[in-house]
């Protein structure tokens, strides 16, 4: 059996980025290490985790993209789904995070917008998608 148990991302500082998630989106924090290299949130099912640049240097000895406000976003997202889009992208700037879309209501009848976190990130803030 696979499960998808996890995504990490790099940062330049997990404390802060753990506490903007935890505040701008209300998550519970799960774990992070003691010397701030590393870090979990729970999010529902899958976990949303965070390495220092420096410890994903140890890892990646052959480097890395970084993320950055001043870049654009990476080809990838992630995706919060909630009842209130408005109220939770209110919520999200009023924490730091950068308006990248409004919210729009999309054909199929689902309300999307788009932020990017602290560390350049592009979170999608939806409503569930009905079938």
């Amino acid at each position: 059996m696979i499960k998808f148990g996890y995504t990490i991302l790099y940062v330049e500082n997990v404390e802060e980025t753990i506490a903007f998630y935890e505040n701008a989106f209300g998550f519970t924090r799960k774990f992070v290490s003691p010397d701030n290299d590393y870090g979990e949130l729970i999010t529902g099912e899958t976990t949303l985790s965070f390495a220092s640049k420096k410890l994903a240097s140890h890892n990646l000895k052959e480097g890395f993209i970084e993320s950055s406000l001043e870049d654009k976003p990476f080809a990838i997202e992630i995706g919060f789904i909630t009842d209130n889009v408005p109220e939770t992208l209110q919520k999200a700037t009023s924490f730091g995070a950068v308006i990248v879309s409004e919210p729009v209501e999309k054909p199929w009848g689902q309300i999307v917008a788009y932020v990017r976190d602290l560390n350049g990130f592009l979170i999608e803030i939806c409503t569930e998608v009905k079938s």
